[in-house]
């Protein structure tokens, strides 16, 4: 199982965090978070996305992220010192130190700049340079062999080893030459690429990993710098395909490895891919990270209820102990009344004998001898000369007598035990009810507060769906989308559907490096047609088809002109006929939360809350305020409904036209 990132990891997310859709360059720092010993949180609003958080773990992994740990709520120093020195800065730059496991950040905030350093290597840290790179601030301060990390220090690297990409034959040859390990080993830790990827270019060169660097020669040198080249190519040109890799654990395939591009070792293995390394990285570890924090507040939870069960345990065995307690008592005074007659005779005796000036070692000695000749001097078993007192055996029985007294006020003194006790019992009585009602408050309590994901994508610009097995089919909603889609989005690969019909968005199956299925075909067909002017119109079902890219064109005929949002289509065109409209929307509460719309089988298989609509008299608006409502009914949380499911967002998954829920 992957615990932190390798230097291509790096080279990858530098890439993506610098460049295109998932770029932070010119990102607005603001609030910044130490929710782990080893983790900060920069909270950061992106121009035209909205507010994205970046995690990084020192030593392990570094990635925008959906899946976050709870704020603490006292802040540590060093996020507080960030604050100060970088909050309401914006990144200038995102770049990997000499493809290393190195990641810098600049950042300028009223005209200073700072750089923030990140070491994704063991153990890691988070250390911020000013310009001239003087440590300001480390998060933690460490010194090493020829290299101190503290403040006003100035900032070294670790020593360089030769990067895999622009290495030369001549220092392969050195490395090579110079070391007692075999290939796979040397390639792993001369060149900084891990153990993974060490394996990969053992692969591909063809070399036997077990041979011993000495023997590999000029000829297996020169393969292995072309295996080299073909393994990180997707870096250079920028054409990653991110991926988790699978296998079989304990009878579950789950993720043990993620990677910015494919391996040819892992061909064999299952994989689940994704749009963005980031969305990848955070699938693996951010994900983990949730499951760990959930794992660790269920098991605060349980040693919660473990603390009521063991207060619930004592109480009850105190009721217990004082209702026994309390009949022992009561049954000594009832004894004492039982033998009235003997208990009276003994208190006279000894009264008398102590008017009589003996003293109590005289009594007790008198006792001793009378014990066959007096009856009631057999329930003597011992004399507390001090207290006054003695103590008798009535019947198995022991009870202490003061003679001073009374023998109703000696049996008093019983019963007022036993009335003591037994108020102690009922207070017990109440202090169980009071544990119970906590424990059912407990229960009661909501222990995971619904979470809202507001991380926007770039095509929840448009209207959009998953199919049921995965692929996004984006669709434009004007003439400016329609052009914007097909200019910027439109892949070679991807599926491009339309209607005849006036009004019909252009929709994009998007195949990121998949094959399309016929599910996902059938899927935006229903789209398409659902979500045109055939709604509107109140039709039940129409006709649409599909095309390659390569026939979509802003060329026109001679002599033609073609206004915004509209295209040529060349081509032979592939139909889908008779396709009925229909729609749903549902809410997505796993990982992400929001309201989705689109084929009602897409929506199903991903949403949960699905409702169905159907052409009818209702405008959008209305009929949005509808379905707003009816999740309001089902999940009592009037907030977060409004949050991720607002009548607005609603209407933006409703098709074009007035409708009305089905069945309702």
């Amino acid at each position: 199982m992957k615990k932190e990132m390798t230097s291509a990891d790096v080279a990858a997310l530098a890439l993506e965090l610098s460049s295109g859709e998932t770029s932070i360059i010119d990102a607005k720092i603001a609030k910044i978070y130490q929710p782990a010993e080893n983790e900060i949180r920069i909270n950061l609003f992106i121009y035209n996305k909205g507010r994205d958080n970046l995690v990084i773990e020192a030593g392990k992994r570094a990635h925008m992220s959906q899946h976050l740990r709870p704020s603490p709520k006292i802040p540590q120093s060093f996020p507080m010192l960030l604050r100060k020195h970088i909050m309401g800065g914006r990144i200038t730059y995102v770049r990997q130190y000499d493809f290393d496991r190195i990641l810098e950040m600049g950042i300028v905030r009223g005209g200073i700049d700072t750089v923030l350093v990140v070491e994704l290597f063991s153990p890691g840290n988070i250390v911020l340079l000013d310009s001239e790179r003087k440590i300001i601030l480390p998060m933690k301060p460490v010194t090493f062999k020829g290299r101190r990390i503290r403040s006003g220090e100035t900032y070294q690297y670790p020593e360089a080893q030769i990067s895999p990409i622009e290495a030369e034959a001549q220092e392969l040859e050195s490395v090579f030459s110079g070391s007692d390990a075999d290939v796979v080993r040397t390639i792993a830790s001369k060149f900084n690429v891990g153990g993974v990827l060490a394996e990969e270019v053992c692969a591909r060169s063809g070399i036997n990993k077990e041979e011993s660097s000495k023997d590999i020669g000029t000829e297996g040198i020169e393969i292995i710098i072309k295996a080299l080249k073909s393994l990180f190519k997707p870096l250079l040109s920028g054409n990653l395909k991110p991926c988790l890799v699978k296998k079989n654990i304990k009878d579950e395939e789950k993720a043990f490895d993620v990677l910015p591009f494919e391996l040819d070792i892992y061909k064999e293995n299952e994989k689940e891919y994704f749009q963005t390394f980031n969305a990848a990285l955070d699938a693996f570890f951010g994900k983990k990270v949730a499951e760990s924090t959930q794992k660790e507040a269920i098991a605060v939870k349980k040693e919660k209820v473990d603390i009521f069960e063991r207060r619930l345990r004592k109480q009850q065995e105190a009721i217990e102990n004082f209702a026994k307690d309390a009949e022992k008592q009561t049954i000594v005074a009832e004894k004492i009344y039982a033998h009235y007659v003997e208990i009276e005779e003994i208190i006279k005796i000894l009264k008398h004998a102590r008017e009589n000036g003996y003293s109590w070692n005289d009594i007790k000695s008198i006792l001793k001898k009378a014990r066959d000749t007096v009856p009631a001097a057999k329930l003597i078993v011992s004399v507390d000369s001090a207290a006054g007192k003695i103590v008798l055996d009535l019947e198995g029985t022991k009870a202490t007598i003061d003679i001073k007294h009374t023998i109703p006020q000696n049996a008093q003194v019983y019963y007022d035990k036993a009335k003591k006790l037994n108020r102690k019992r009922e207070g017990a009585l109440k202090a169980i009810e009071d544990t119970k009602a906590a424990m059912q408050k407990k229960e009661k309590k909501v222990t995971t507060r619904r979470k809202v994901n507001t991380k926007k994508y770039w095509y929840e610009r448009y209207r959009w769906f998953i199919s049921s097995d995965g692929f996004l089919v984006v669709a434009g909603r004007d003439a400016d989308s329609n052009e914007e889609l097909v200019k910027k989005y439109m892949e070679k690969n991807d599926i491009v559907f339309h209607t005849q019909y006036p009004g019909a968005p252009i929709t994009l199956v998007k195949a990121v490096g998949r094959h399309i299925t016929e599910t996902a075909l059938y899927e935006a067909a229903c789209f398409v047609v659902s979500y045109s002017s055939i709604w509107k119109s109140g039709q039940f079902s129409g006709d649409c088809y599909w095309i390659r890219p390569e026939q979509v064109s802003k060329t026109p005929e001679s002599g033609e002109y073609l206004k915004k949002g509209s295209f040529v289509i060349r081509g032979d065109r592939n139909y889908y006929r008779d396709i009925p409209v229909g729609a749903a929307v549902a809410l997505e509460l796993d990982g992400y939360t929001r309201v989705i719309g689109g084929p009602v089988s897409a929506v199903r298989e991903r949403g949960k809350h699905v409702i169905e609509v159907v052409p009818g008299k209702f405008n959008q608006n209305d009929i949005a305020k509808k379905i707003y409502k009816t999740y309001v009914d089902i999940l009592k949380d009037n907030n977060f409904v409004k949050q991720i499911a607002s009548p607005d967002k609603i209407a933006m998954m409703l098709p074009p036209g007035e409708s009305d829920i089905k069945g309702k």
